[in-house]
């Protein structure tokens, strides 16, 4: 509370907190909840959707098991992969993408700070703004604030993870494979920085989803601010 005093500022009360919210919304007073209530509840519904969303992840098959953000080749590698695939290396490719994707799964689970940080940043405005924004408000909030950190913490994390579960070396190997069939053109695509990229997307991916289903469905609204800040 004494943060939330900070960021309001001494001289904003409820009445003119409101009054103000009003004028921007262009609706008569609204006294459905107060000013702390909105930026907690949307505190709390940030750190619920985005820690439900890592813990998704993150888990086994999070992303291998997941057709929306499943992890493939590389796009400047589709050639590679259909040339491997019909000189019979198939099953190594698809260890590969398997590998791929656990290094993702791995390393997911590093946002969780990064998110938290992000959130206790959340000013009145940016509070309201999400409350009453679109369905993906929160998600494209979290987007803005959290992305550059994100890529920069997930990479190497994401480089450990990728020899740990030994995707750097089937990765390699392929790779070096197909520069060897002859007339082909050889590739060496950056294989963290594509799988950054690709898990951060897929997280914010069911981000979104999280999202949704605390502004549609009220089940998801699992305490009593959520139902006072989103309705009941």
């Amino acid at each position: 509370m004494v943060m939330l005093l900070a960021m309001i500022g001494p001289s904003c009360s409820n009445a003119q907190f409101l009054k103000k919210v009003s004028k921007a919304l262009n609706t008569a007073t609204n006294s459905d909840f107060t000013e702390s209530e909105a930026v907690e509840g949307i505190k709390e519904a940030l750190i619920k959707g985005t820690g439900e969303s890592v813990n998704l992840v993150s888990a086994l098959d999070g992303y291998f098991g997941n057709p929306e953000i499943k992890i493939p080749f590389p796009p400047d590698a589709k050639n590679a992969e259909s040339k491997l695939r019909s000189v019979g290396l198939g099953k190594q490719v698809d260890k590969a993408i398997l590998s791929i994707n656990r290094a993702a799964e791995d390393a997911a689970k590093e946002a969780k700070p990064i998110f938290v940080a992000a959130i206790s940043g959340l000013t009145i405005q940016d509070a309201i703004g999400i409350v009453r924004g679109k369905e993906n408000a929160a998600t494209q909030y979290l987007q803005r604030t959290t992305s550059p950190e994100l890529k920069l913490k997930f990479q190497p994390v994401i480089k450990n993870s990728l020899d740990k579960v030994e995707a750097t070396k089937y990765w390699t190997d392929l790779i070096n494979t197909y520069n060897k069939i002859p007339l082909v053109q050889k590739i060496n695509p950056d294989l963290a920085a594509y799988v950054t990229d690709q898990a951060i997307a897929g997280l914010f991916v069911m981000i979104a989803k999280e999202e949704l289903k605390i502004r549609k469905d009220p089940l998801a609204r699992t305490t009593e601010l959520l139902k006072k800040v989103f309705g009941n």
